[in-house]
């Protein structure tokens, strides 16, 4: 038995005497500043000093600091020439750390393959993330115009395939705190804006196995997707396929659903997963 001071059995379990140090050296607040730079330097193809200095609103000091101290963990590097910092292998094999912990997603990469090619148009797997999608692979078509969904990017749940495909299957109340935060935003003429139209467009979806993205979060593209699901029959993923509008019919989403239906079975089955 370990007996512990009085002094030990106040503090909350977890919460070190500094939490409340709220200094500039706090611990937090530098890894805060570090992992902001993180985020700006994955959403484009190089950032100068200045140019991460300016969008963060921090001075250049700052920022130089916590760019040195994700460059000493391989998280981030810089390119002499133009002294541009980059994402580093780092962040890459930290990634791919919660891309091994995602069985689905090796697993899907045949049956995408297979899509790709027996449609034509662009595969892609996506999940939910903190009441969004985001996209985890992708299989692209040839073809010069085509869909283009890049690993990491996300997109709202209401006006996507994948977002439909997940919500279709969730519980009544999940899909309704996630719409209470993200809310219904309206990104086409033919997105949908009412609780009441995704309701009933998400029971069609659960009727005819896959969803239906008709030009809903982008001008000129349709895309449908279906649903993985684990053990529990839980969704947890969901297989798309999307293209250009005049070469993507409606009616060619009736069949498109179809195959996207099979892909997405194969992949529940391959990892012990049961249809929900």
């Amino acid at each position: 038995m370990v007996q512990t001071s009085p002094a030990t059995t106040r503090r909350a379990r977890g919460r070190p005497k500094a939490v409340e140090d709220k200094t500039e050296q706090n611990t937090v607040q530098s890894l805060d500043r570090a992992l902001a730079m993180l985020r700006l330097l994955s959403q484009s193809e190089g950032m100068t000093l200045s140019e991460l200095a300016a969008e963060s609103g921090e001075a250049a000091a700052t920022v130089y600091r916590a760019l040195v101290t994700l460059q000493a963990h391989q998280m981030i590097e810089m390119e002499e020439q133009g002294q541009i910092w980059h994402i580093g292998g780092g962040a890459f094999r930290i990634g791919s750390a919660f891309l091994r912990r995602a069985k689905f997603v090796e697993r899907a990469r045949l049956p995408m393959e297979r899509l790709m090619r027996a449609s034509g148009e662009t595969a892609a797997l996506g999940i939910e993330a903190d009441g969004r999608v985001m996209h985890l692979s992708q299989v692209e078509t040839r073809q010069a115009i085509r869909a283009f969904f890049p690993e990491g990017s996300s997109g709202p749940m209401h006006a996507t395939a994948v977002g439909k495909a997940l919500l279709a299957w969730y519980p009544e109340e999940r899909v309704q705190a996630i719409l209470e935060r993200e809310g219904l935003g309206k990104f086409t003429s033919l997105t949908i804006t009412s609780a009441s139209t995704l309701m009933r467009d998400l029971s069609r979806t659960r009727d005819r196995g896959y969803a239906v993205d008709d030009q809903e979060s982008a001008e000129g593209i349709r895309a449908v997707a279906a649903p993985v699901f684990n053990s529990l029959g839980e969704p947890v993923a969901a297989i798309s396929l999307a293209g250009p509008a005049f070469r993507v019919s409606l009616s060619d989403s009736n069949r498109f659903g179809a195959l996207v239906k099979d892909a997405a079975d194969e992949v529940t089955g391959a990892t012990g997963g049961v249809p929900g």
